[in-house]
């Protein structure tokens, strides 16, 4: 392809540009690039376009989704470990922080430095029912559950669960069970991290 404007406009340079082109394909551009000015410009402003329309339609990941994955990879590495596996007792209307003592008072699941937004700890797993302890500084942000039904017991601190127009308040001693299909956001109201036993149990 002997035309610039042609091989300009044939849109291999934003198949380069995305990382796709073959190796031949590259090696052309390349080539191109090296003899002609508006080859270089023209990539230059398709890096740009590119970088721009990335940012406009950046989505904020779920900050819950690094937290939940970092206590996934800590549990395994504690399973290889020894540790052997654990079943929490199912949390219900007259659970108390006493139930789960084992786990609350173990060494290696206390909060022993700061934390940015979430830290969970998970202390039982099956694929119907996750029982973990956990640690939100400011709160958690808005979700929706349609296949797990969330629970938890207060341990420490305080928060306030938004529900639609509807806030409640939670302290020490206290359950929450979110229901599905409702948005809710959890925003920590103590100056300390709200400490909580989480339960997510298959719906």
């Amino acid at each position: 392809m002997s035309n610039v404007s042609e091989f300009i406009e044939s849109g291999l340079l934003e198949v380069y540009v995305l990382g796709q082109a073959t190796p031949e394909e590259a090696a052309e551009v390349e080539r191109m690039a090296t003899f002609h000015n508006e080859v270089r410009e023209e990539i230059e402003a398709i890096s740009i376009a590119l970088e721009h329309y990335a940012e406009a339609h950046a989505v904020q990941p779920d900050p819950t989704i690094r937290p939940m994955l970092m206590a996934t990879i800590d549990y395994m590495e504690r399973m290889k470990s020894g540790e052997a596996p654990a079943f929490p007792p199912r949390l219900h209307a007259h659970s108390t922080a006493l139930d789960y003592a084992q786990w609350l008072d173990r060494k290696d699941l206390q909060l022993d430095q700061p934390i940015d937004e979430v830290l969970i700890r998970i202390i039982g797993y099956t694929p119907e029912l996750q029982t973990a302890i956990g640690w939100m500084k400011d709160g958690a942000p808005a979700e929706t559950h349609s296949n797990e039904l969330e629970s938890f017991l207060v341990i420490e601190g305080t928060c306030n669960i938004i529900i639609g127009d509807e806030v409640t308040g939670y302290g020490p001693g206290d359950i929450v069970r979110i229901p599905l299909h409702k948005s809710h956001i959890i925003e920590v109201t103590s100056s300390i991290p709200c400490k909580v036993v989480l339960e997510r149990a298959a719906a």
